[in-house]
């Protein structure tokens, strides 16, 4: 018989404490809007997911309001509330990525307002940063895909990528940790501000925004683990090399 599930209070500690920081910078407006985070269990193959119910918003909640999920499924294994219908997402992301362990949801404003104002669908890079730390392209779902509804689709593209713009709806990072996927929002968030204000500046100016080649922006990618992590990747080089 599966053992039954027990709340982890370190993990609820974390979850309070992220949803903090990303109240913190402005992402939160309402009860839209979460985190996951996977926790390992013996019983759970895909793990168990810690998330926020439904009705309240990351920056009102406590540990109170945090519910445990199955991750195929949407059933609730510890808690009584229900889930929001982009828990979907989050649990497909964990589902289809073992490498996976944290996501983060929010409705940006400045994403929002830059691809729906008839911007190109494409993430625009002005500082070195941005593919360090996201470590792969950002990938576009269209504004008449309901990805949320319907994760279908999330297996063409989920490997590819550690960020997703949803276009007219918001983002969703995730990483390796919850630590990772925030470093993630936050980067990506910075980098669509300011290309904002650089064709802003560049309009008045009547100047061309210095924008990276995809060149290099393909080649940081490739040494984003280095730059980022390089213990990590010094200790994953010598275990290759053993």
């Amino acid at each position: 018989m599966p053992t039954p599930i027990a709340f982890d209070p370190a993990i609820g500690r974390q979850f309070v404490r992220y949803a903090g920081l990303v109240a913190a910078r402005g992402y939160v407006h309402n009860t839209l809007g979460n985190i996951v985070v996977r926790a390992s269990d013996p019983d759970h193959p895909h793990g168990l997911a810690y998330t926020k119910h439904a009705e309240i918003s990351l920056e009102e909640m406590d540990e109170s309001n945090i519910v445990i999920t199955d991750i195929p499924s949407s059933r609730i294994l510890w808690g009584e509330r229900m889930t929001s219908v982009g828990h979907n997402l989050s649990r497909e992301i964990l589902r289809l990525r073992p490498d996976i362990n944290a996501t983060i949801h929010v409705h940006d404003d400045a994403g929002l307002a830059l691809y729906g104002s008839g911007a190109p669908h494409e993430f625009k890079v002005l500082s070195l940063d941005p593919p360090f730390v996201l470590g792969k392209p950002v990938h576009f779902v269209p504004a008449h895909v309901d990805v949320e509804a319907d994760v279908s689709s999330v297996a063409d593209f989920v490997q590819n990528t550690n960020s997703i713009v949803l276009v007219g709806h918001g983002i969703t990072t995730f990483g390796r940790n919850v630590s990772e996927a925030f470093h993630r929002l936050n980067t990506m968030t910075a980098e669509i501000r300011r290309v904002i204000e650089a064709e802003q500046i560049a309009a008045l100016k009547g100047t061309t925004p210095a924008y990276r080649s995809q060149e290099e922006i393909d080649s940081m990618y490739r040494f984003a683990e280095r730059i980022i992590y390089p213990t990590r990747a010094d200790n994953v080089m010598h275990e290759a090399a053993a």
